[in-house]
């Protein structure tokens, strides 16, 4: 059967072709037949697969789902753990490197080794892991898993080697940091508390050591009980019975009392003398009742108790707020003596540590400012003023303030973009930050020396849009950008229009930029697209609005119950048509929509900041009361002054220096004779209003059973595990088949009229998520059918044509734009993904998500297994080579491409075409003519005809890309930047300057021509123009598909990248197009990779790696060797501070803390070995004994090498002094004695 449907489809697909005069260069398996080449190509290809290797390079952004935070004081570096393994740690700008725990297990509570360049990590799967710091990469060095205990709270007092570890069956263990050899010395908890207690004690939640004898352990239990601890006598010194639970302890610096925080909202204080009853219990935000009793608050997680020298105390606490208050922030509040000052905080407080001036615990704190660890940001508060302002953040954590919806990545950006963004952003930044330097400022970072501009744009589910400063491995927020201030706010009428008005109608959906020229281009969800322009003035202008109308009218719909009549060809597959019985009607107010954009325009007169201003904007219209589809494609020429747009029905042209549209067609109409496909007709169907009565029918149903699953806000939106994916709802409508002329259209709206005569297709299918607490869908594959003039639409025939004409549901006028996976994704679905028998098959088994339509949703219940049977039948492998038996019915274009090229076999010269290439796999040219004189340019139309050059290949395109025949990348021509807002110079007037990259640009290359390479979701190829031969074939995959494809420089030549679903990066080379990079490296267990993974130039790339977090990778052997150039140090050598001398008095009166040999009571000679059963020591990548001699590279080595100089330099200078200071003293010594035997030689005995 297979080998039949082969020769089938090679005879389906080769007939047409030829018959339009197109090579054919393809057959069913992608090989190219022997096509005569005008003359050999002559290129040298210096890329090699030695030129290729991936790796990481650098995460930014707020760390996801944070759990942990702590801080080293001497090195002036801060650690964060998360809930997903990951361990970020920050310093200086420019220090921030990013650890992962291999078994992802979440961290609890992480500790510095202050000063020793080491982290030791406490993870939930009860290991605790020692992080080297000492190199510009961590790496672990031993690993301890607990195998018969869970850990619950750890501590590491400073300048000691000895680890305690608390457990939940309220045990005390503890290890040796060193070797990560557990000690025989166990605190039990049945020998902590007293043996007249019934109830266990609950696990230990604190653990630490008196400031003024280290030789006493406080030890605090869940419910409420505290013990101190004598570790040389090992029994309790006293025992603590509260009745609340403690949730955290803080130590006077003097050891004499200390502070608890309780689940009651109660602070107690305790002093050592008297430990029967607490000396003070505080309700910081408790009310007396009309009883006398405290009214109830919220817990106090944390409390830090910290004094000042010349100013009283410091108490800070997070949590403690009275239940009544429902709906407050949380917060952070400063009691500093009488004064108490509450931080609202705008989301939940996952930790919090205080920054102090000293690293001893017995000496006064002298706290200087606290570090607030957020579960979606990151403050730092200056505690040395008394408004208590915060700190300006040098990272870049605010990548997710609005959802990230899409990137951009541009490497080697002209160099003067930079500054220009910069100076416009920082007219806008914030105000009021403390005037203090940044805190942590640890570490240390260079520019390497292979710099270049890089900018990366994020797009965002409120309409922004951001800038950001990517060179050199660092992220810095240049300008916004917010699309939603071209737009009038839309107005809520009623309870129904907010239910279909959703939170975010500008959410971005793809981006296009021109560095050059300054042009930017952003789409919207909303169908609807916004031309920028840069300019240093402000200006107060209108916004130019043009409206197209891309869809056809409701009636050309197929009913469900016109299935019987439908005309259907051979049923290769046996299935026949099933018809689906009609939903009740429902009138609802959106029917009435025609004519009409989803969003309205300002029309008045807007003043426009200096910086990006509106000066265009294109919107979709409403037809029939069914809303536009969604853009999928977009590129822009600002030589051409032209920028394209397609969906699932067509593709639109726009001058937006004429601002009109000069074309809008059907991708049908583009083929005109040339159509490869023999398209079947089917009759049309009896009735019209029925289909969109059904339609809302269907809307208004599933909003009212969805509404609140849907209803999500911001909050809710960035808390999606990684494993969900939001997709959008979204349907695929019929293409216009409006006969619009090939030239120019001034009035976008002039054809509206002849579409009401036109019959249409049907509808492919939606998307649902199974989930309890998100409700979106997601077009995949949007696929077009023909509309014939005559009136007769035509679908495929075999088993596919009953399941295709069901309806899908209408979507609502905006979708919510979810987290990180909130637009669609423009990938076309054809493929088959590894290990799945499908596209669709996948994205159900990975997130729960299955496809059907609408109508079976309401009024049909299908078995698991059938709707997976189902959906396997339907979602079969689509490539060019397909006959009408697979194929679905709508055709979308996904990629386009403006650049100069041969419209025609024919052309001798090149010309402005634009590349359009669709989910079949088929390539369009589309010649234009624009006029060469500026003024010209502005006045006369420009012509564009269609041709009938059809390239064919296996899968959606994806990428276009060219080069001449030399090898060399043809960029496409630009527009140099000008200020249209600048004042006029009648000296030097502003014309436009163009610099063009055309392959005629001399006349031997013009008989030359030039290489055009296609990448589709299955191969690439690459063609010589003008003859259109297939020079060369590669297919990239056969089981799984491609996601993203760009032709990028790296090592001063060109190569095509790929990333496919499958985790495999790809490399091939251009123009032979051979493997050059094949590896498993990123799963596509997100959808949110699938749309914001890009490559760029010099061997870089990034995607959303979490909702929060950008990950930059590198595939060039080039960055990978320089990369620990790059890369900042963590550990700086510096030398300890030294304890204060406290004097006599205070040490005479035991003001000095008392110190003892730990290794003498814990070591193994003492305590013993520790069973072996209760733990597994792993060792890590370096020696057992050597963490402080780990290698970290040649920076490390040499700054190792240098501190034991410096320290044997030192001792020698030590010892030369005392040496000089011993001459010196036997000098006088001989001087004195001399002059002494001088003094009584002559002297009798008796005149002493």
């Amino acid at each position: 059967m297979k080998k039949f449907r082969k020769v089938l489809d090679g005879l389906t697909t080769s007939s047409p072709a030829s018959a339009s005069g197109s090579p054919s260069c393809g057959s069913a398996a992608g090989t190219p037949t022997a096509a005569p080449t005008p003359r050999e190509l002559d290129v040298h290809e210096t890329l090699l697969s030695e030129h290729f290797h991936i790796c990481k390079t650098v995460r930014h952004g707020f760390p996801y789902q944070p759990t942990a935070l702590a801080f080293d004081p001497v090195q002036k570096i801060l650690a964060i753990g998360s809930r997903s393994g990951g361990v970020r740690i920050l310093g200086r700008p420019g220090v921030d490197c990013h650890c992962q725990h291999e078994s992802g297990a979440a961290v609890l509570q992480l500790q510095f080794l202050i000063n020793e360049g080491a982290l030791v990590t406490a993870c939930a799967d009860d290991t605790l892991h020692l992080w080297n710091l000492r190199q510009r990469r961590p790496a672990i060095l031993h690993s301890l898993k607990f195998n018969r205990e869970r850990i619950t709270f750890c501590h590491l007092p400073f300048q000691s080697k000895w680890l305690y570890v608390g457990t939940e069956r309220g045990n005390t263990h503890i290890v040796n940091v060193e070797s990560f050899i557990l000690s025989g010395y166990v605190i039990m908890w049945n020998k902590a508390i007293e043996l007249s207690t019934k109830t266990h004690p609950g696990p230990v939640v604190h653990l630490s050591d008196s400031p003024k004898d280290e030789g006493k352990l406080l030890v605090g239990f869940e419910s409420g009980t505290i013990v101190m601890w004598d570790l040389r006598s090992k029994r309790a010194d006293f025992r603590i019975y509260y009745d609340e639970a403690i949730h955290s302890v803080s130590w006077h610096h003097e050891g004499r009392q200390f502070m608890c925080s309780h689940s009651d909202g109660s602070l107690t204080m305790w002093n050592l003398r008297n430990t029967a009853k607490p000396f003070q219990i505080t309700f910081p935000h408790g009310k007396s009742q009309r009883d006398g009793r405290k009214e109830s608050c919220k817990p106090i997680l944390k409390v830090e108790y910290k004094t000042c020298r010349n100013s009283e105390s410091f108490v800070i606490f997070s949590g403690g707020l009275s239940y009544d208050k429902a709906g407050r922030r949380p917060t952070l509040t400063i009691m500093h003596g009488k004064a108490i000052t509450v931080l609202e905080m705008d989301h939940p407080i996952v930790d919090f540590t205080v920054l102090c001036e000293t690293t001893y615990l017995n000496e006064v704190q002298e706290p200087y400012a606290v570090v607030v660890l957020l579960e979606k940001d990151f403050i730092v508060v200056d505690l040395t003023q008394s408004t208590f302002p915060i700190f300006e953040n040098p990272y870049p954590m605010d990548i997710h303030e609005s959802p990230v919806t899409c990137t951009a990545y541009f490497a080697d950006c002209p160099p003067d973009i930079i500054p220009v963004l910069y100076s416009i952003g920082a007219k806008h930044k914030k105000t009021g930050y403390s005037h203090k330097e940044w805190p942590v400022s640890g570490g240390t970072w260079t520019v390497g020396s292979q710099t270049y501009p890089e900018i990366i744009i994020t797009g965002h589910a409120d309409g922004s849009i951001k800038f950001w400063d990517a060179t050199a491995i660092t992220l810095q927020m240049l300008y916004k950008l917010k699309t939603s201030k071209v737009f009038e706010k839309p107005k809520v009428e009623g309870v129904r229009g907010a239910e279909l008005v959703e939170e975010d109608p500008y959410a971005v959906q793809m981006v296009s930029w021109c560095p050059q020229s300054r042009v930017f281009c952003v789409v919207g969800i909303s169908a609807h697209l916004i031309l920028y322009r840069f300019s240093k003035h402000d200006a107060n202008t209108t916004i130019t609005s043009l409206e197209v109308r891309l869809q056809c009218e409701m009636e050309d719909v197929i009913s469900p119950s016109d299935t019987d009549n439908t005309l259907c060809g051979s049923d290769a597959g046996g299935h026949s048509p099933q018809p689906q019985p009609p939903s009740p009607r429902s009138n609802t107010p959106d029917s009435a929509r025609d004519s009409v954009p989803c969003l309205r325009v300002k029309d008045r007169v807007i003043r426009m900041p200096p910086g990006y201003q509106a000066d265009l904007v294109v919107q979709l219209l409403w037809v029939d009361g069914e809303p536009p589809q969604q853009i999928t494609s977009l590129d822009l020429n600002s030589a051409y002054g032209l920028l394209a747009l397609g969906n699932c029905n067509g593709l639109a042209v726009v001058d937006y220096l004429q601002k009109t549209v000069i074309l809008c067609m059907s991708t049908v109409e583009l083929y005109g004779s040339a159509d490869p496909f023999q398209r079947l007709t089917r009759s049309p169907r009896k009735t019209r209003q029925s289909t969109s009565d059904v339609c809302m029918r269907g809307l208004s149903n599933f909003y009212s059973d969805s509404k609140k699953r849907i209803r999500t806000s911001y909050q809710s939106l960035t808390e999606l595990s990684d494993n969900q994916v939001s997709l959008d709802l979204e349907r695929s409508k019929s293409p216009t088949s409006v006969p619009y002329p090939s030239s120019l259209h001034s009035d976008p709206r002039a054809a509206a009229e002849p579409m009401s005569n036109l019959r249409a297709s049907h509808y492919s299918p939606v998307f649902y998520l199974l989930d309890n607490d998100h409700v979106n869908g997601h077009c995949t594959s949007p696929t077009s059918q023909a509309c014939v003039p005559g009136g007769r639409s035509r679908v495929p025939g075999g088993p596919e044509g009953p399941r295709l004409s069901r309806r899908g549901p209408g979507r609502p006028p905006f979708r919510k734009a979810q987290s990180a996976a909130c637009m669609e994704v423009s990938l076309p679905v054809s493929s088959l993904t590894e290990g799945y028998a499908s596209r669709r098959a996948m994205l159900q088994q990975l997130h729960g998500v299955t496809m059907y339509s609408h109508d079976e949703h309401h009024t049909t219940s299908y078995s698991w297994p059938e709707r997976e049977s189902r959906e396997n039948s339907f979602s079969r492998s689509r490539s060019s080579s397909v006959s009408s038996i697979d194929r679905d019915t709508k055709e979308a274009v996904t990629t386009l491409q403006f650049a100069e090229s041969y419209g025609r076999k024919l052309d001798a010269l090149p010309t402005p075409c634009l590349w359009v290439g669709t989910s079949l796999g088929l390539v369009l040219l589309v010649p234009m003519s624009i006029p060469v004189d500026e003024q010209e340019r502005m006045e006369e139309p420009i012509t564009v005809v269609p041709t009938s050059t059809v390239l064919m290949l296996k899968g959606s395109v994806l990428r276009f890309g060219f080069l001449d025949c030399a090898g060399g990348q043809i960029m496409s021509p630009y527009e140099v930047w000008r200020d249209l807002n600048a004042p006029e110079d009648l000296d030097r007037p502003r014309r436009r300057r163009l610099v063009n990259y055309s392959p005629g640009s001399s006349q031997e290359v013009v008989g030359d021509g030039h290489l055009a390479v296609v990448c589709s979701e299955r191969q690439a190829k690459v063609f010589l123009m003008p003859s259109q031969a297939c020079l060369y074939v590669h297919n990239i995959t056969e089981s799984s598909f491609v996601l993203r494809a760009d032709i990028v420089a790296v090592s001063n030549s060109v190569c095509l990248a790929c990333f496919c679903a499958n985790g495999h990066v790809m490399i091939l080379s251009l123009p032979s197009l051979r493997p050059l990079l094949d590896v498993h490296y990123l799963p596509l267990t997100d959808m949110r990779i699938a749309r914001t993974f890009c490559f760029t130039n010099g061997g870089q790339a990034l995607y959303l790696s979490s909702p929060t977090e950008i990950q930059r990778i590198t595939y060039s052997q080039e960055m990978c060797d320089n990369l620990q150039e790059m890369l900042g140090e963590l550990f700086t050598p510096t030398e300890t501070p030294e304890a204060q001398n406290r004097g006599f008095l205070k040490g005479f009166f035991g003001g000095n803390a008392q110190t003892f040999d730990r290794e003498e009571l814990f070591g193994e000679a003492a305590a013993g070995k520790a069973s072996r059963s209760l733990a597994q020591h792993i060792p890590g990548q370096s020696s057992v004994e050597g963490m402080r001699a780990a290698a970290g590279g040649a920076v490390g080595e040499l700054a190792r090498a240098r501190i034991a100089l410096d320290e044997r330099g030192q001792r020698l200078g030590e010892l030369e002094e005392r040496t000089a200071l011993m001459m010196t003293s036997a000098e006088t010594f001989s001087k004195h004695a001399h002059e002494l035997m001088l003094k009584c030689k002559d002297k009798k005995w008796y005149q002493f």
